[in-house]
C-alpha cells in the first residue's frame, strides 16, 4: 500500500479496543504530556528509527496530530516506508478530546473524560 486512508475517532476507537492497530501521536512533547490517546506511541524525529526498527508493518497504524491535517503528510510518509495500512485520524486529537476519554497528567495518570 502506497497511499494512507482516512478514518474517525470512533472507527479508530473500534480498532482500539479490540487491540487492531497502533496510534502514533506526531504532535510536540508538550501537548501529549498534556494529554493524548491511551496506549499512543509519541512519535518525533528522534524516536522514528527506533520505532520503525521495532514496527510490525502488517498492522494497522493511525497517525493523529493536533486537527487531522499533520497527520496527513506523516501517513503517506509511513506507507511509503511499507506500513500495509495506515491511517490518518480526522479531526485529531481535539476531535478525540471532545468525544471520547484520554491520558493526562495527573496523580494517577488516569484516564480523564472529555
Amino acid at each position: 500500500m502506497s497511499e494512507f486512508q482516512h478514518i474517525d475517532v470512533m472507527q479508530t476507537q473500534q480498532l482500539l479496543d479490540a487491540d487492531e492497530a497502533t496510534v502514533v501521536d506526531i504532535r510536540d512533547e508538550n501537548s501529549f504530556a498534556a494529554g493524548h490517546i491511551q496506549g499512543s506511541v509519541h512519535l518525533t524525529n528522534g524516536s522514528l528509527s527506533n520505532f520503525m526498527a521495532d514496527a510490525d508493518f502488517d498492522r494497522p497504524l493511525i497517525v493523529v496530530c493536533y486537527h487531522g491535517i499533520s497527520s496527513q503528510g506523516a501517513a503517506q510518509y509511513m506507507a511509503q516506508q511499507g506500513f500495509e495500512q495506515v491511517y490518518s485520524m480526522d479531526g485529531g486529537f481535539e476531535a478525540w478530546r471532545r468525544q471520547l476519554p484520554y491520558v493526562a497528567p495527573d496523580p494517577d495518570d488516569a484516564p480523564i473524560a472529555p
